[in-house]
């Protein structure tokens, strides 16, 4: 005999609010103080550089010094090599909370913990995490380079060379568009060690900036996130110890691809925190904007896209939040960080397109700050896997 509903609907306990599961929005006392500590010093010490970063397209080396001591730069490196010790949630926090501000800053944070370090993290040796990681803990920055002219998001593509000589390989190639590579002094590069083999021959190699062969090439001129280097990387004859591959011979693909998968939930963090910016700034602007006598946030009109840019914002940060919680409980999150990264992204350009229209006139110039925050919005649905490869993963899920 089957058992009614209601039955099993009686028998449920009733617990009290205090007993009942916590909100998702809900942060632990160490990521709330995180959270207000990082925010105070995006609002105190980057908001008066904003500007001169984003024209001089550069992030003053001393910020960058800040950064390490406030020690961001290495919030999920163990104590013992220097770091924080903290989550992955808690870099999510971070990026979200100086993004408010500039997401230029946010991304170089954003690269050195998402891709670099925890590319380290998971895949390196335990020698090599004790000579890599206490440098990017304490000064050193990091890079990641795996795009090239011909492959941005396909991998299979990559052009790169590692042929094996004395003592490990030598790289020959050019990589494009990588981010942080003016200031990193250790990048991440991926080179095919066998390209017939597809991307059973892509590996990981780990390189320090001095490296002979190895050089900085061109500066790009963006439309966004100016203060943040994205220049190429230029590889003729460079040498790379056996001891410097990352992870196993011919595996470079899965480090590249599940790194990658972390590195969307930061992007959706930092277009979070750049649309969260772009309304706060909204709301300010509109209460103190009057027409006709009132303030325009008075209007009707004005209050309903206000409100709907708010409800937009609130379920694209649970999107983030959940696929970063389910990262640090080591549960799936390909398919939710393709969807928090896909809507994110499409959501901070909205709300800071709606953020010039509400401030008319006067957010169509460079002294506005809703101004620069539409610039550095597009990026967010091109690097790290475009919008179309989020969906296509999406889909992938779905379908099987």
């Amino acid at each position: 005999m089957g058992v009614h509903p209601d039955d099993t609907i009686r028998r449920m306990p009733r617990p009290g609010a205090e007993s009942a599961p916590p909100p998702l929005t809900d942060l632990l006392d160490d990521e709330r103080l995180l959270q207000t500590s990082v925010g105070e010093f995006a609002a105190t010490v980057i908001a008066p550089l904003v500007r001169r970063m984003d024209a001089e397209a550069a992030i003053p080396r001393t910020l960058i010094d800040q950064l390490f001591a406030l020690g961001v730069m290495g919030v999920e490196i163990p104590e013992g090599l220097g770091g924080a010790g903290g989550r992955f949630f808690h870099a999510v926090l971070i990026v979200e909370a100086l993004s408010r501000v500039d997401p230029a800053v946010a991304v170089l944070v954003d690269v050195q913990n998402t891709l670099v370090v925890n590319a380290i993290l998971r895949w390196g040796r335990e020698d090599q995490r004790e000579r890599w990681l206490p440098r990017l803990a304490s000064r050193h920055v990091g890079a990641y380079a795996l795009s090239e002219a011909e492959a941005g998001s396909d991998a299979f593509a990559l052009r790169t060379r590692a042929r094996e000589a004395e003592g490990g390989f030598v790289l020959d190639g050019r990589k494009l568009w990588i981010t942080n590579a003016h200031e990193a002094d250790l990048f991440i590069i991926f080179a095919t060690v066998n390209p017939d083999a597809g991307h059973h021959g892509l590996t990981a190699f780990v390189v320090d900036r001095d490296a002979p062969g190895l050089r900085i090439g061109r500066k790009e001129d963006k439309l966004g996130i100016r203060a943040s280097s994205t220049c190429e990387l230029v590889l003729e004859h460079c040498p790379v110890a056996a001891n410097d591959v990352l992870g196993p011979i011919g595996q470079g693909y899965k480090v590249a691809i599940e790194t990658l998968n972390e590195g969307r939930i930061g992007i959706g963090a930092q277009m979070v925190g750049l649309a969260a910016g772009a309304l706060d700034h909204a709301l300010r602007y509109t209460k103190e904007r009057r027409q006709f006598g009132r303030a325009i946030a008075d209007f009707q009109g004005v209050q309903f896209q206000l409100a709907r840019a708010a409800t937009d914002l609130a379920a694209v940060r649970l999107l983030v939040y959940n696929a970063a919680r389910l990262r640090d409980r080591d549960q799936p999150f390909t398919t939710e960080a393709a969807m928090a990264k896909l809507a994110a992204s499409e959501t901070a350009e909205r709300i800071a397109s709606l953020a010039i229209n509400l401030f008319g006139g006067a957010g169509f110039v460079k002294e506005s700050p809703v101004e620069k925050l539409y610039r550095d919005a597009k990026i967010g649905q091109i690097y790290e896997g475009t919008s179309n490869l989020q969906l296509q993963t999406i889909a992938k899920h779905l379908i099987g």
